[in-house]
């Protein structure tokens, strides 16, 4: 594809017109959708639920009055998902280069205002690159968050967004997203495929090479949400693709400035107090990190601060300090995304699209 933007928008703008016009399931999610979230999707307009392409929740925790920016926000479903949590003092701006999809997302902000029984509008949207972000001057260390959903695989200069994406946050934000990756790097003749392209899959990164971008820009110490695999469900393009093993991956990557890359111990632990909205039980920071309330449990030095230097203080207690490094923590375990492990007990199940 000698221009690899104007074929996304095409993809995006004339060929799908309904999440029911994709060719395989990678830009579906494939994840258990939680009560909150079913419920604030009952709230969105139908035509943007119908151009919903995304394939994982990107909704973190904890977002009440939060700054958020939705890179490739389409029709403007996450966005208005995220109006309604961030409340009427948070502020969500979407960005997305599809005219026809930004058509849609802007005929609804009046809609969703009196939905949501809002005295102001808290969403806008932009049309821009995410590629280019510096373009639509937007201020950097502003946003508390930066959510995507299956859109950094369609970019060309990834690291170009990684480092935008760095830059924009302010310190202790983060960036949480859903995108699609590959267990080994794709040629140059199926990247050029625009059906493998469009459908989120021949420009998936490959997951190392996903780790070495977010360490160069300052994203030291990346974490994984959910892992799920990703079927294809179409013989054609799964013979085009043989050989190549495809996962729809939720990760987490702070803007703190003193995470090392690697899991150091200070002898130091956590207590949740149990008041994250939506999860009082339990808090699952990533794949391998579960904090149950009033439970004393061990952490690392990167995820001590992962807690203790972002909006996620107020709900913790914090043990120990900086003073006695005991080596490496041991505890931090967890099957990389690839993992035969990850496979079997992340089985695909439930590939509807929401």
């Amino acid at each position: 594809m000698e221009n690899v933007h104007q074929s996304v928008q095409d993809y995006y703008g004339k060929e799908l017109t309904h999440t029911n016009d994709l060719k395989t399931n990678a830009c579906c999610t494939i994840s258990d959708i939680p009560d909150y979230i079913k419920k604030g999707l009952s709230n969105v307009h139908d035509e943007v639920l119908a151009k919903y392409y995304g394939c994982g929740i990107a909704i973190p925790h904890q977002i009440d009055g939060s700054k958020i920016l939705d890179l490739g926000s389409g029709s403007g479903r996450d966005c208005y998902l995220l109006s309604q949590l961030v409340g009427q003092e948070g502020e969500v701006i979407g960005v997305d280069m599809t005219d026809e999809q930004l058509d849609v997302a802007n005929r609804h902000i009046d809609y969703h205002k009196e939905k949501f029984n809002f005295s102001k509008n808290n969403v806008q949207f932009l049309k821009g690159n995410i590629e280019q972000l510096e373009e639509l001057n937007l201020k950097n260390d502003y946003f508390d968050i930066i959510v995507s959903n299956c859109v950094i695989n369609l970019a060309k200069n990834k690291l170009s967004v990684l480092k935008s994406s760095y830059d924009l946050l302010k310190e202790g934000g983060e960036m949480y997203f859903s995108d699609i990756y590959v267990d080994r790097r794709i040629p140059l003749d199926l990247q050029n495929d625009p059906v493998l392209y469009g459908e989120c899959l021949s420009g998936s990164l490959y997951w190392n090479d996903f780790i070495d971008l977010s360490k160069e820009v300052g994203f030291n110490d990346p974490r994984v949400v959910e892992v799920k695999p990703v079927t294809i469900e179409n013989a054609k393009i799964q013979k085009q693709l043989q050989g190549y093993n495809f996962y729809s991956v939720t990760a987490r990557l702070f803007k703190i400035p003193k995470l090392e890359y690697r899991c150091e111990d200070f002898g130091q632990a956590v207590i949740y107090k149990g008041n994250i909205k939506n999860s009082e039980k339990f808090f699952d920071l990533d794949d391998h990190h579960r904090f149950f309330k009033g439970k004393v449990k061990e952490v690392c030095g990167n995820t001590y601060r992962m807690l203790n230097n972002t909006r996620f203080s107020s709900s913790f207690d914090f043990l120990g300090n900086w003073d006695t490094h005991y080596g490496i923590f041991t505890g931090c375990g967890g099957d990389m995304p690839f993992s035969e492990s990850t496979s079997a007990q992340n089985p695909a199940t439930d590939l509807g699209c929401c």
